[in-house]
């Protein structure tokens, strides 16, 4: 999300814009750049996108937007986002990537999505909200702690296997230097703890998807109790 598109809803010197804490430092150096306040807000532990109910905690009276992200293909709940928007007299800038478009890309994806979630075992896989449309354009799990291997020894013990994987959001953007506040979002903080993007290209083939399974599922026995 950019400036412009930011500045094209009225934003400007001094406003305050609720943006996520995950997944969100982009936009919230969109907002900074144009002299306004980034607000940070926590996400839905499920689609992992701005919650509207935390949304609306953080408002104040020098909010006049809401700037939600859609993560990983999973859309923000732009239905709530709107709502709050209209009870508070705020903007929303929405940040439209195409969720309508369905690409053979797309379908694609979402075929090997389903591959995945039939055969994946102990990690949490991704949640798709009711009547929602995954583009799946990233494939992210949970892999929790509590006492056994962590996602980063999970992570490690992937790659060793030959397992492209990676930290989707290392810290969210409220914990960085950039932007460090003292807020608590719990919910951001435990999905930059224990998320993991698994590979899902559409050049992948069967093969491919099911060696992913067997070195996932080799490790994945031992979080079944996380």
């Amino acid at each position: 999300m950019s400036a412009t598109e930011i500045t094209a809803v009225g934003i400007g010197s001094g406003d305050e814009v609720v943006v996520p804490a995950f997944g969100g430092a982009e936009v919230a150096g969109a907002v900074r750049g144009l002299g306004a306040h980034p607000v940070f807000a926590d996400i839905d532990p499920l689609s992992f996108c701005l919650s509207p109910a935390a949304v609306e905690s953080a408002v104040t009276d020098r909010t006049v937007a809401i700037a939600p992200v859609h993560l990983f293909g999973h859309p923000a709940d732009m239905v709530c986002l709107h709502e709050v928007a209209q009870r508070r007299g705020l903007r929303v800038v929405d940040p439209d990537d195409g969720r309508g478009v369905v690409s053979v890309d797309a379908v694609r994806r979402r075929q090997f999505a389903d591959y995945l979630d039939r055969r994946l075992r102990g990690v949490v896989k991704p949640r798709v909200a009711l009547g929602v449309q995954h583009a799946f354009t990233e494939y992210v799990v949970r892999v929790p702690g509590n006492g056994r291997p962590d996602r980063d020894a999970f992570k490690r013990a992937l790659r060793a296997r030959g397992v492209a994987c990676y930290v989707p959001v290392k810290i969210p953007a409220h914990r960085t230097p950039e932007f460090r506040t003292d807020v608590w979002l719990p919910e951001s903080e435990r999905a930059a703890d224990e998320t993991l993007a698994l590979p899902l290209e559409t050049s992948m083939t069967k093969r491919d998807l099911h060696r992913l399974v067997s070195a996932c599922n080799g490790l994945g026995g031992l979080m079944d109790s996380a």
